[in-house]
């Protein structure tokens, strides 16, 4: 017999290779989906008509986490009933209500049901990404007539810069969206999960997002060499003689020292910097309660900062109660005297963790380094520890041309050769 379900229940239902459903020993109907990628949403199963015979219907509540609890999806399940009960067909008048929505409200509904499990920041680049790309470009088409062709008219649209920007927003900020292929791919992938939840709600019958090929996204392959290192430093020097500000330098610094995320320098806590431990422990990240160890350069960047009184952040804004935000603007003008205006904030993350593998760390230790919790993640830099073969043969010819009387010849240097220089 089932049982009742419960948060402790459903939370603890794992994903199998196939969707497969809990049903509530309570309230019969009631139940929840697991589907094969996680996703759970709760359902309410009910008959159209009197009998055995009469046709059963199958209808999404919700999705499991905020706003839906266990109790608050059952509540509207003994609705639902209740109205079939006096010949209603909810489902049939969801479905036909649904079909009506267009893109743009589907993108809103996403927002406030469908990115529980999502963490703030993320959030904040997909409402970005929405309104800046996908309402523009598909905002106005009813959900159920978006195509494949449609989504791969929006790809290339994306990638050729039709939606890009450059607009004042407010006394002092400035929107500027350039678009291009790798914005396309992320943004896509986006549209890919929004289809997923509408399939999901049942306003779709298949996602169209799928099967449609994207351009390979190269973000995350730029590494700094050692001479460029040497002039970011430098440029870093120059930018304190300059006047440049002191908060968004030292950001930076932390940042090249530590390869950690810029929005976990930015609003960096001084109770979560461990002087004695040698450790910032933040208790919430991209990827959830995190240690970032802390090197000796890191250490004394921060040992060296000021504390200002009654601003719990390392960082404070000047003129509210916040943390400093204002690092990417100062980086533009850095990465320029520096010469390296391809190279963007992140790729400092990256470069930290190229010098660790130039170095000798293993994929485990950089990905513990970098707060990975997905070893896929960490497998971008799996082409680096080729460097140590490649020196190895290096030493073994040198030694065999020598045994033969010949002589060495001396190959050009990769950046990853210049760093273990």
């Amino acid at each position: 017999m089932a049982s009742k379900l419960t948060k402790s229940t459903i939370n603890g239902a794992a994903p199998k290779e196939a969707d497969y459903f809990l049903w509530d020993g309570e309230l019969k109907g009631f139940g929840i989906k697991i589907a094969r990628g996680g996703r759970k949403s709760y359902v309410c199963k009910y008959r159209v008509g009197n009998g055995r015979t009469a046709p059963t219907r199958r209808m999404t509540i919700g999705a499991h986490g905020s706003p839906w609890t266990v109790d608050q999806a059952r509540s509207e399940a003994r609705k639902l009933l209740g109205r079939a009960a006096n010949g209603e067909d909810p489902a049939k008048e969801k479905q036909e209500e649904k079909r009506q929505i267009t893109v743009a409200q589907l993108c809103d509904i996403y927002l406030e049901n469908g990115v529980g499990t999502k963490k703030a920041s993320t959030i904040a680049t997909d409402r970005g990404r929405i309104e800046r790309h996908i309402k523009p470009l598909l905002g106005r088409k009813r959900v159920p007539d978006v195509t494949r062709a449609d989504i791969k008219r929006f790809l290339q649209d994306v990638a050729n810069g039709k939606t890009s920007l450059d607009q004042k927003t407010g006394l002092r900020g400035r929107a500027i969206v350039k678009g291009g292929k790798g914005t396309a791919t992320r943004t896509v992938g986006l549209l890919g999960g929004i289809f997923s939840y509408a399939f999901d709600c049942g306003l779709i019958e298949t996602n169209p997002v799928r099967g449609v090929k994207r351009f390979a996204d190269k973000k995350g392959h730029r590494y700094l060499s050692q001479h460029e290192l040497v002039a970011l430093g430098q440029a870093l020097v120059d930018g304190e003689e300059r006047g440049l500000n002191p908060q968004a330098l030292n950001i930076l610094k932390l940042l090249v020292f530590t390869g950690a995320r810029k929005g976990e320098i930015e609003t960096l806590r001084w109770d979560a910097v461990d002087f004695d431990g040698g450790y910032l422990r933040l208790a919430d990240s991209k990827t959830g309660q995190k240690a970032i160890p802390l090197n000796a350069g890191a250490l004394e960047i921060l040992s060296k900062l000021p504390s200002l009184e009654g601003s719990p952040f390392v960082f404070p804004a000047h003129r509210s109660e916040g943390h400093y935000e204002g690092t990417p603007k100062v980086w533009r003008i850095i990465r320029s005297m520096a010469g390296l205006d391809d190279v963007r904030l992140h790729d400092l993350r990256h470069s930290f963790a190229s010098i660790a593998v130039s170095g000798g760390a293993s994929l485990p230790i950089i990905g513990a380094l970098l707060g990975h919790t997905d070893n896929a993640t960490t497998q971008r830099y799996a082409h680096l520890h080729d460097d140590p073969l490649k020196a190895a043969s290096e030493a073994v010819g040198g030694k065999i041309a020598a045994a033969m009387g010949g002589q060495r010849k001396k190959s050009s240097a990769s950046p990853v050769h210049e760093l273990k220089r």
